[in-house]
């Protein structure tokens, strides 16, 4: 049989087994439309900030800014929505919806305490963790990353709370709202620069940033509704259900917040080579992030409640073939996408980029930190498959490893690697955290897959 047989057998096999590998495939393909819609607004929003401002120092701070309220964020309403999915769908397969609707309750009224109680503690440590962050910035930039730092600060509280009502949302496979709805965030930011951009200048991004996350919210919060849930959270004790949650939240929260600081390091690591580094990085991450977040939101969004309901089912064959289908698959799809994008950095960012404040000099730049940062996107998206069964098998111990060894060599990469290709040495250093992390996490699954599988 030759290899492109082999590829379209795979390929029909994938579509032809039973209802859940097209369940699977469908709503892969819906998040990953609305995605797709979602990063074009992105991208034109980035071509305007481009134009506007550059790798200045405005842009420098704005990022440095945003950095803690979106990591804070990405840690606590981002470590409840994995901890949730797979209790919701347990619950969901009993059809105990008023169960499903007494832990909703419970996990908002904690995840909106502890999101205000981190806004206040951020508020109060701003001089300090800023002058951490933003080291290498002279007084003036520090002053205006500050300023931006108490404009942003809400997102932390509104994304937060979104984060959480995209996760039940996706639970009851309702993908399409949850995919499309931060369309709201650079549509706002466009919005607020062609209108106050002159005028109010990096301010006017943070405000329609910030006006984005709103938007975004109360689309979800109509959607929320819809599924019969109540916005405003009651206690409702300390129930299985919630153990079982927190329980998983832990190391989860752990996790998360480590591999956060794998992005802070970066920054803060750029911010110390001298100025535009960060905006730069930034820059270089842009396309790649847009690859990445089509495909870790199409993939991971997707297959989480299912691989939690096989887990629930205890359809072990069914676990090993969707992983091993959809792993062939990534590779499939990222592979060819991946080197054409490395050949072609250089004019795209050209294209994409070099206009207004962005000159040639930043192009070539920002060309070669993206080659670097493009090496990670088979590793990253097969590892995303992975950390979501682990998360279905309630394995989040493992993630929280995977986390701790993922800064210790992110911070010694960096250090190596930034010796010799300055600020581009963070993106070969990221690519190389990522595959050892796709191999530290593949060999755990497989001894977690051997242990439920053979009992």
């Amino acid at each position: 049989m030759t290899e492109s047989s082999h590829t379209k057998l795979i390929l029909s096999n994938l579509w032809h087994r039973p209802p859940v590998d097209r369940r699977v495939f469908g709503a892969i393909i819906t998040v990953g439309g609305f995605s797709s819609l979602v990063n074009l607004a992105a991208t034109v929003k980035e071509l305007l900030v481009a134009h506007r401002f550059g790798t200045g120092d405005a842009l420098d701070a704005l990022l440095i800014a945003l950095l803690l309220p979106s990591l804070a964020s990405n840690v606590i309403a981002g470590s409840f929505s994995a901890a949730i999915v797979p209790a919701l769908v347990h619950i969901r397969e009993s059809q105990d919806y008023e169960a499903m609707k007494k832990l909703f309750s419970n996990v908002m009224l904690g995840s909106t305490l502890l999101l205000l109680s981190v806004s206040v503690l951020l508020a109060l440590t701003a001089s300090f963790l800023l002058g951490v962050l933003g080291s290498g910035f002279g007084p003036e930039k520090l002053a205006l990353t500050r300023s931006l730092f108490f404009m942003l600060l809400p997102v932390l509280l509104i994304s937060g709370l979104g984060t959480v009502w995209a996760a039940v949302l996706n639970a009851y496979e309702r993908f399409a709202l949850a995919a499309v709805s931060p369309v709201m965030i650079p549509l706002m930011a466009i919005v607020f620069l062609f209108s106050m951009g002159k005028m109010w200048g990096i301010y006017a991004l943070a405000a329609g940033t910030v006006v984005g996350f709103i938007a975004e919210v109360a689309l979800l919060a109509w959607g929320v509704r819809r599924q019969g849930f109540i916005l405003l959270p009651r206690w409702y004790g300390f129930d299985p259900a919630l153990k079982r949650v927190a329980k998983q939240y832990v190391p989860m929260v752990v996790g998360a917040l480590l591999m956060s600081c794998t992005g802070l390091v970066d920054q803060s690591m750029a911010a110390m080579l001298g100025p535009g580094s960060v905006s730069s990085l930034s820059y270089g991450n842009k396309i790649v992030a847009l690859i990445l977040g089509i495909g870790s939101l199409s993939v991971g969004t997707a297959v989480f409640p299912h691989f939690s309901r096989m887990v629930v089912v205890k359809d072990w064959s069914g676990l090993r073939r969707t992983l091993k289908g959809y792993g062939f698959l990534t590779l499939l799809v990222t592979v060819p996408v991946t080197l054409g994008l490395i050949y072609f950095s250089y004019p795209l960012i050209r294209v994409f980029f070099e206009r207004g404040a962005f000159t040639s000099a930043d192009t070539q730049r920002v060309s070669q930190i993206q080659i670097f940062l493009l090496l990670q996107v088979p590793f990253y998206l097969l590892t995303i498959l992975i950390v979501r069964l682990l998360s279905s098998l309630n394995k989040n111990i493992v993630l929280m490893q995977a986390a701790m060894i993922n800064l210790i060599l992110k911070v010694i990469l960096n250090y190596v690697f930034i010796r010799r290709f300055g600020v581009a040495g963070i993106g070969l250093s990221t690519a190389l955290v990522c595959l050892i992390s796709l191999g530290y996490c593949f060999a755990m699954l497989n001894k977690q897959i051997r242990i439920v599988g053979h009992p």
